[in-house]
């Protein structure tokens, strides 16, 4: 279902989708579709980048990720379970009417409520954790109430967009997958799934966050997402000039597009931590001394610089350096193949180990030259390649625990350790795939969960973090570079390590 369906309509944007690109248009070269337009019905990043160029959040992040004012003209902490956010003035939606704190109240609510969304939860509900009560204070202060402390509140709202109450009610959920009437500084003209989204500037746009200038409407008059799953094929387009910008460059694609007279390459550290989850219930890995022989047993720089082609930064523990309270200190385990072999002989392997290491296709390559380094080291390691959600629900904490090694990866969008440390290393959480468990680091992060000191709750995670790069439960591997083919008559843009594709300050010569 498309959102104007006039033939004539029709007719003319495909006129346009095949003439040359004016001055006026930008066009993105986008690997996937939009799930929906429905900011509170997804978990998927290249959904919420086509989203969150139509609506606007309560916060938002500039291009170095830090957290400032979006509709919320400010916000306070009034105590540890208790945030006002004072409501931006002036903010009309894209049908032309006003924004108003009973909109905030009602895209919450809808958010953290069950069975809000015409008897469906949110997927988004836990994204905005122990929320009780979103209470208008008066027309300018929502407040946020809390059930417990939850110092990350502020790094979780730039991905939580705000709805039309009176639209919503009005088209119900159902038709607020394909309608949109949103306060962002674009807004919908057609989509036309499979294929292409298209979106017009909103003339009548606030301006946006007050922190990123240049604060106003939209450089560009239109915004066209063509849908190119295909990697050569979306470089390809980029390289003739039929698209300004293409996400998910490959890094062997990089000297094509540095070479061309009219791209560029541009980069930015990601936030998807890389690992190699160890099954810590069971021989070998339930040993600490075979699961650090594992990662003395690999050679990441080798990797990075031969098969990601240098777009990766080394990791020895869990977290991003960009990310808040990261422990730059933790010792990086070298690359000694005789001392692994050593270390397995200590822990009872004098002739090494058999084992197994689960990989999706995508990563093939890359696995493989892990299993092969892994195999000279005395791990000897076959590669088992599997669809990723048989894998997932393989690895999953309530699962049987049978497999062995598990080559994977997990996002950190807030760059906050809640949102990546707890899930994956907490005794029983969501995502803990090598199912490891340590009472110290247990309640180390139950208590930074709730510290709303940030320099204590910083040294809290500092001192998980050095007892997980001593117990290695995966082998430490890399975060990976995000990869931008640009054309050269873009300016003003620039990428954000949290995969969003930001068009509001694009221009095109």
């Amino acid at each position: 279902m498309f959102h104007r369906s006039s033939t004539i309509t029709a007719l003319a944007f495909s006129a346009a989708m095949l003439a040359p690109v004016s001055a006026s248009e930008l066009r993105v070269g986008f690997t996937l579709d939009a799930m929906t337009l429905d900011p509170a019905n997804h978990r998927k990043r290249e959904t919420e980048t086509i989203i969150r160029n139509i609506y606007d959040g309560l916060l938002t992040r500039d291009a170095k990720m830090k957290v400032v004012p979006e509709l919320a003209e400010s916000w306070t902490q009034v105590d540890p379970q208790t945030y006002d956010f004072k409501v931006r003035q002036g903010v009309t939606f894209h049908d032309g009417t006003p924004m108003t704190a009973d909109d905030i109240v009602f895209t919450f609510e809808r958010l953290t409520k069950d069975d809000a969304m015409g008897g469906q939860t949110s997927p988004r509900k836990d994204l905005v954790g122990p929320i009780k009560e979103i209470k208008k204070i008066d027309d300018r202060t929502v407040r946020f109430s809390l059930s417990e402390p939850w110092p990350i509140l502020p790094a979780m709202l730039p991905v939580q967009e705000v709805v039309s109450k009176a639209f919503t009610e009005k088209v119900g959920s159902q038709g607020l997958a394909t309608q949109t009437n949103g306060t962002g500084p674009f807004k919908l003209v057609e989509w036309r799934k499979g294929d292409s989204i298209i979106l017009q500037r909103y003339d009548a746009y606030y301006g946006g966050a007050t922190e990123i200038p240049p604060v106003g409407k939209a450089c560009v008059d239109r915004v066209i997402f063509r849908v190119i799953p295909e990697n050569a094929s979306r470089v390809a387009a980029l390289l003739a000039g039929e698209v300004d910008i293409i996400n998910e460059l490959p890094p062997y694609d990089m000297k094509k597009v540095e070479t061309n007279s009219n791209t560029k390459v541009m980069k930015v550290n990601g936030t998807r931590t890389f690992f190699v989850a160890l099954n810590n219930t069971k021989k070998p890995f339930d040993d600490p001394r075979v699961r650090q022989a594992a990662n003395m047993a690999i050679n990441k720089a080798l990797i990075i610089d031969k098969v990601l082609l240098g777009t990766a930064v080394p990791l020895n523990g869990v977290m991003s350096p960009d990310a808040f309270g990261y422990n730059p200190d933790l010792p990086a385990y070298p690359f000694d193949a005789d001392k692994a072999k050593k270390l397995l002989a200590e822990a009872g392997y004098p002739n090494g180990v058999d084992a197994t290491i689960d990989t999706e296709g995508a990563f093939k390559e890359i696995t493989e030259a892990v299993a092969s380094m892994l195999t000279k080291a005395g791990i000897r390691t076959k590669v088992n390649v599997g669809e990723g959600s048989t894998l997932r629900a393989k690895w999953a904490p309530k699962s049987d625990k049978s497999g062995d090694m598990y080559f994977t990866s997990w996002g950190n969008g807030s760059l906050d350790p809640a949102d990546i440390f707890v899930p994956t290393l907490r005794t029983g959480d969501r995502g803990n795939s090598a199912y490891y468990s340590n009472k110290e680091v247990d309640v180390l992060l139950d208590a930074a969960n709730v510290e709303v000191d940030q320099a204590k709750r910083a040294d809290l995670y500092k001192r998980a973090q050095a007892i997980v790069n001593k117990d290695a439960p995966w082998i430490f591997l890399w975060l990976p570079q995000d990869l931008y083919g640009v054309s050269k008559r873009v300016s003003g843009w620039e990428p954000s390590a949290d995969s969003r594709i930001n068009l509001h300050d694009a221009c095109v010569k």
